[in-house]
């Protein structure tokens, strides 16, 4: 056979693909993100049927709200997957205006709904908003677009660095005033993740990193509410019927696992004996049923997304779409980030921090929020099988760059 005749034979097999209705989706992305919604479901029914059965007389009735924010996430990956990223560098300083404000109208009395302790939600009434969640993503979104707009001023001097740290610190404060230390904490390690990405200097990078560890350690130490969780997390066994019982019941959770485990539905620590169960200490009953080789495989799970996150980055850099590289690489750094501080907190390493694990632990608005993002990545990858940066169905005149 000819060369002209292989290349032809060539162009025919990418016009076919391209006819596909698959063709462009990372369909790695959508089986790591199917499996771990599918482990979520089977574990928060697992671990709440006994809590639901005994207070609600019905023991899936977690479960069945479970699987209907699934759903609701499904449509909203979706939904991403329709939006081109032009939209969202059009609108990046708009939705990082928004989650100031969300974050600042969550702490006005009466507005602010207070769960435990926390003020975390905003009541819409049909169903409550946790705006720790959406401004987390909003504010990724804007850094990706922040990252091109001032790429000089960030690779070549301190000013570029500091505007964008100066938001997020300023975020962060409003975290911790609700209080959210974990959601403060992810959201500081997402944002120095994507300026190290992005090529701020090293120097620049270690000095902030090292003045914000050290601020947080001396609010930690001037809050008697977080010296107290991390007393407890240092020595939980010291008080283990009370600052220490959550921590110790997980570290029996986890104990009691094994190599394999006692099988789906076998935890004792479910039955009334760990708090929180369903939702910020579902790993823990996880371990307890799937034992070493499971949680091996859920962490791998978790480490996959990222490396795919990274590598769908990679190749939009390689395209010329750096919004789309950032972007990917801030969503993986996210839900990553997320699912290790929660799995260290349940494991004893971190104090308690009130994170869920990303698609597993019982939550929707994390559900929802993670499902979104999901859906942004796997725009990122369309986009790098198009030609150029188009919308699915229509052409779209290209943004100008709007600077902030």
């Amino acid at each position: 056979m000819s060369s002209q005749a292989i290349r032809q034979n060539e162009l025919q097999r990418q016009e076919q693909a391209q006819e596909s209705p698959w063709y462009g989706i990372d369909l790695q992305i959508l089986t790591i993100y199917g499996l771990l919604l599918g482990i979520g479901l089977l574990m928060v029914v697992s671990a709440s049927i006994g809590v639901a059965d005994a207070q609600l007389n019905d023991p899936f009735y977690y479960g069945k709200r479970q699987f209907l924010r699934m759903i609701f996430g499904m449509g909203l990956v979706l939904l991403a997957l329709r939006i081109s990223t032009e939209f969202w560098i059009r609108h990046g300083m708009l939705l990082m205006l928004a989650s100031i404000l969300l974050l600042v109208l969550v702490l006005i009395p009466g507005v602010g709904r207070t769960v435990n302790g926390s003020t975390r939600w905003l009541d819409l009434g049909l169903f409550t908003v946790q705006v720790s969640e959406i401004a987390k993503l909003f504010l990724i979104i804007y850094l990706s677009g922040y990252l091109i707009r001032r790429s000089d001023e960030i690779k070549n001097g301190a000013r570029g660095f500091f505007k964008s740290m100066v938001i997020l610190a300023v975020a962060s404060a409003l975290l911790l005033i609700e209080p959210d230390f974990g959601a403060a904490a992810v959201l500081l390690m997402t944002g120095l993740g994507m300026m190290f990405l992005g090529g701020v200097r090293f120097g620049q990078f270690l000095l902030f990193v090292s003045g914000t560890l050290v601020i947080m350690v001396a609010m930690a130490l001037a809050s008697p509410y977080r010296m107290a969780r991390i007393t407890s997390f240092l020595d939980p066994w010291a008080d283990p019927f009370n600052s220490g019982f959550q921590l110790t019941q997980s570290l029996i959770a986890v104990g009691s696992g094994g190599w394999f485990g006692a099988g789906l539905g076998g935890s004792i620590q479910k039955l009334f004996y760990l708090p929180e169960a369903h939702t910020d200490f579902l790993f823990a009953i996880y371990a307890e049923e799937f034992g070493l080789v499971g949680v091996a495989a859920l962490i791998a799970l978790y480490l996959w997304f990222l490396l795919r996150c990274f590598h769908i980055g990679k190749t939009a850099l390689q395209k010329g779409r750096p919004f789309g590289a950032y972007l990917a690489y801030g969503v993986g750094l996210l839900i990553t980030l997320q699912a290790l501080i929660n799995i260290s907190v349940n494991l004893g390493a971190l104090p308690t921090k009130g994170l869920t694990l990303p698609f597993i632990s019982y939550g929707g608005n994390s559900i929802l929020v993670m499902s979104f993002a999901v859906g942004l990545v796997l725009r990122v990858a369309w986009e790098n099988h198009q030609p150029e940066e188009r919308p699915l169905k229509r052409r779209k005149r290209r943004p100008q760059g709007v600077r902030a």
